[in-house]
């Protein structure tokens, strides 16, 4: 898709990925630009980067009720959506099954049903007018998984399952959708060398930022930033005990007391 001359819409812009795809897509011709963040200081800070072409909306993804806000101001504005960016995450704590259900709750909310309700509040319009791209920020951590953390390797896991199961369902219906999966960017959410998520080095959101540009221009479904991903991937897929092997030496190294 070209991106020039399309409203779009960025969850979690004000900062990160977020803030780094809004400014590309202004660079790119975009007709408009939504910024969309709990921080809604940060969000406007953006728009105003941007300019007048620009609308920052405070808005919960966790909250069904705040993206039909969203989609509905959006399209109050500027008439319709035709990209959505589902951006906004949250990084979980060490831990796994002991985590209080509170935490993956939120997580669940954040990182699984914050897509279906974006889905639901824009891909009708995508369909009726026969073109749309839906992007979802997953992670590697949803095709390959993240030792330090359950709930974000799980709850990503079900990001990249909903995008996957949107372009198979809509994908001959005109809606184009990607999935964005990086291993470590350089964001507020990075602590450190970024963990075993940083084992093949920490990009730039901007660098992020071109890779989703460069492969909404090509549909692709997975949006790959470290192209190392995908060689972990296929090794999963052809010997999936030996990977889960690998994954347990990992697991040691990074959760060592």
């Amino acid at each position: 898709m070209d991106i020039r001359d399309k409203v779009v819409v960025i969850t979690g812009g004000a900062s990160g990925i977020g803030r780094a795809v809004a400014m590309r897509f202004a660079q790119e011709g975009a007709r408009a630009v939504v910024v969309a963040d709990l921080d809604l200081a940060g969000a406007q800070s953006v728009a105003d980067a941007i300019g007048t072409n620009a609308l920052a909306v405070r808005s919960d993804v966790s909250q069904e009720a705040d993206i039909q806000a969203l989609v509905a101001a959006t399209r109050e504005r500027f008439s319709q959506v035709d990209i959505f960016i589902s951006n906004a995450g949250i990084l979980g704590r060490m831990g796994g099954f002991e985590l209080e259900d509170a935490l993956w709750d939120k997580m669940w909310q954040i990182h699984g049903m914050a897509h279906v309700w974006a889905a639901r509040a824009v891909v009708p319009e995508m369909v009726e007018r026969g073109e749309g791209y839906f992007l979802v920020t997953a992670s590697a951590a949803g095709l390959l998984n993240i030792v330090e953390t359950a709930p974000y390797g799980v709850t990503k896991h079900a990001a990249l399952a909903f995008a996957e199961w949107l372009r198979i369902a809509y994908g001959r219906r005109g809606v184009r959708v990607s999935c964005l999966c990086p291993q470590s960017v350089q964001t507020g959410m990075v602590t450190g060398d970024g963990g075993s998520a940083g084992h093949d080095g920490i990009l730039s959101a901007e660098q992020v930022a071109g890779e989703v540009v460069a492969t909404m221009q090509s549909e692709k479904f997975l949006v790959l930033p470290h192209p190392q991903v995908l060689q972990y991937f296929q090794a999963k897929a052809q010997d999936y005990d030996r990977w889960i092997g690998g994954m347990q030496k990992l697991y040691a190294m990074h959760t060592a007391k």
